[in-house]
């Protein structure tokens, strides 16, 4: 694998404000950088959701390598690339550790621990899916593109730029929703079905289940469980959007001209 980005729904207001969800792959190990863009709304895989077998298969036949292997020097960027001697050593040595985490985590399922350790020990060397929605992504773009980013993150980012640009959102009129991975067959239900199957599709990223299925009946169940849960989980609900007029609408969240799920559901929500 390596870095991916693709547009799962690129919608436009009456008003002309654009809304776009995309599906971007990075490495894992810069998962923290990218979600210090407060603009984004995202949900991702998440390593206490996925069986344990699943992220060992994935560690041992689709690591995520560094981009790059840059030799030490003052600062947050890394110097000019090792020479090939050196680099081939610290291939040998991450390939090393890589193993000896898959050997742990191996042992600790034996042991019967929790997914949600185990998997946890193989962070470093995952790829990381993530879904993210908004409407101010220029920042973004000015940051991570920039030849100062780290490399992993960049090469993410300079996709999702492209993507965006090429892109030509489509009019969601006032009263209609934004909803990510909804299929095309699926374009006749109503509203309210629509909404609730697409958060629950962005709390797992993915249109499947996680048996690699599609289900709209467990999508259903999914949602009303996380609109129910104490606390509630109502990140997935920030995906699905309706478009309001800016002069008439008091923005709750972090969308430019868009009404979010989240807001006709959670109970007392701030202004």
């Amino acid at each position: 694998m390596s870095p991916n980005a693709r547009i799962l729904l690129d919608s436009i207001s009456p008003v002309g404000d654009r809304l776009t969800t995309m599906e971007v792959t990075f490495h894992r190990f810069v998962l923290a950088e990218f979600n210090t863009h407060r603009m984004f709304s995202r949900n991702s895989a998440s390593s206490r959701a996925i069986p344990a077998h699943k992220l060992i298969e994935r560690a041992q036949t689709d690591p995520a390598y560094p981009l790059v292997w840059p030799a030490e020097q003052k600062g947050m960027q890394g110097g000019e690339d090792l020479s090939m001697g050196a680099e081939g050593e610290v291939r040998y040595l991450w390939e090393r550790q890589l193993a000896h985490a898959v050997y742990t985590a191996k042992e600790l399922v034996r042991l019967g621990l929790h997914k949600s350790v185990v998997n946890r020990i193989l962070e470093p060397f995952l790829w990381h899916t993530v879904i993210v929605t908004s409407t101010e992504w220029e920042n973004f773009f000015r940051q991570r593109c920039s030849p100062l980013a780290q490399p992993e993150i960049r090469a993410a980012a300079e996709l999702m730029e492209q993507e965006y640009r090429a892109s030509t959102p489509k009019m969601v009129q006032f009263g209609r929703w934004h909803t990510p991975l909804i299929q095309a067959d699926e374009w006749g239900w109503t509203d309210e079905k629509l909404c609730m199957v697409s958060a629950a599709r962005c709390a797992r990223v993915s249109h499947l289940t996680h048996e690699g299925v599609r289900d709209p009946a467990e999508d259903l169940s999914l949602f009303h469980r996380l609109v129910s849960a104490d606390p509630g989980h109502w990140s997935p609900l920030e995906h699905v959007a309706t478009p309001v007029d800016d002069h008439k609408y008091l923005q709750k969240g972090n969308l430019r001209g868009w009404a979010q799920l989240r807001h006709q559901f959670e109970p007392n929500l701030p202004g």
